[in-house]
């Protein structure tokens, strides 16, 4: 490893985009992800990248499609109602199988919100928030130093199979600060981008980025192709923590911040004689459903804790498939879990 830094979330994610090889960014400014546009305001015309802040986040998803269509490294980042306003332009990007990142600092809702964090953007993010049966990759980072990782894989996932990814974080991760160590030197994936409308110099045939499909036999066939490329992603790229669920009297899942704070609860409740164990997603698409089939017959149940109303938690349900009961537990409007509450949440579903 190389320098070790004290920085905050958001710049990190700017500097890994940056070690990453991404000399694109087109993006407008919304609190609490403002940081990272800030950031590479500044650096990215020193490395002779291109820097723009677009007059809308419509223009500036739609820029990312161009930069994408030419085979470049580009990034775009925003905030809850941004990433809504960027929805339609996800799915031409994924329906054109174009690769980019896209870094949602998630802040809560609905409609305007307010700045504070939350995790209340799970089903747009997972589920494919623009039209149309497509998914993107969503890397769910739960500290500073994993915002440098899974920003600079985010965009080899993305080269490796032309897919859009996404960093997902919260308004916590995006302004903490923390150590991180970077590496010398980057694992940069060097993808094949024979496809890229660069010109042609006369030398080949004409590439073509396109997400229009008129006929409806070709149209499914496309479709097909993705799905098959999806399926291929959830063999090869699914991501997941899992800490002390071995003989666990129940199993909470959370994903980012909140399992952070899952991991305290743990040594908490192991002083009470309460086993406690933990599945973090990293990627929540595609979900780590062999995970939880994994341990589904290990604990008395389990606990989604989430910063929202109730969104993973129907993935949870889905992959322990009925084996064991799951429970919720979700604070909204930017407010924090505590330690207590959620080992009193546990206590009592121990208790029932």
């Amino acid at each position: 490893m190389g320098e070790k830094l004290l920085m905050k979330g958001n710049e990190v994610i700017a500097e890994a985009a940056l070690r990453a090889g991404c000399r694109h960014y087109f993006g407008y400014p919304i609190t609490p992800q403002t940081e990272i546009a800030h950031y590479l305001a500044k650096k990215m015309p020193e490395l002779g990248g291109t820097f723009i802040q677009a007059e809308s986040e419509v223009a500036a998803i739609n820029m990312v499609y161009g930069a994408a269509s030419a085979g470049a490294r580009v990034l775009t980042s925003s905030s809850s109602p941004g990433i809504s306003l960027k929805q339609e332009g996800l799915s031409y990007i994924a329906g054109a199988e174009l690769p980019a990142v896209v870094v949602n600092i998630v802040r809560c809702g609905p409609g305007l919100g307010g700045i504070l964090p939350a995790q209340c953007d799970y089903f747009q993010a997972v589920k494919g928030g623009g039209h149309g049966d497509y998914k993107m990759v969503v890397l769910a980072p739960s500290s500073v130093q994993e915002l440098y990782e899974l920003t600079v894989e985010a965009f080899n996932i993305a080269d490796r199979y032309r897919i859009v990814s996404m960093i997902m974080g919260d308004g916590i991760l995006g302004q903490m600060m923390e150590s991180v160590e970077f590496k010398d030197v980057e694992n940069i994936d060097k993808a094949d981008k024979s496809w890229a409308t660069t010109g042609t110099q006369m030398k080949r045939e004409h590439n073509t980025t396109t997400s229009i499909y008129i006929q409806p036999e070709v149209l499914e066939k496309h479709n097909q192709k993705l799905q098959a490329k999806y399926r291929l992603i959830e063999e090869k790229e699914t991501r997941v923590e899992s800490y002390n669920c071995e003989d666990a009297d129940i199993i909470v899942t959370a994903f980012g911040t909140v399992a952070r704070i899952v991991k305290n609860v743990i040594k908490m409740a192991q002083k009470e004689g309460i086993k406690v164990g933990l599945i973090r997603p990293i990627t929540l698409w595609p979900f780590p459903t062999a995970e939880y089939e994994k341990y589904a017959d290990v604990p008395k149940a389990f606990l989604s804790v989430e910063l929202n109303a109730g969104q993973m938690v129907e993935d949870v349900k889905m992959a322990v498939n009925g084996k064991k009961p799951v429970y919720f537990h979700g604070r909204m409007g930017g407010m924090i879990p505590t330690q207590k509450e959620i080992l009193d949440k546990i206590k009592e579903i121990l208790n029932k």
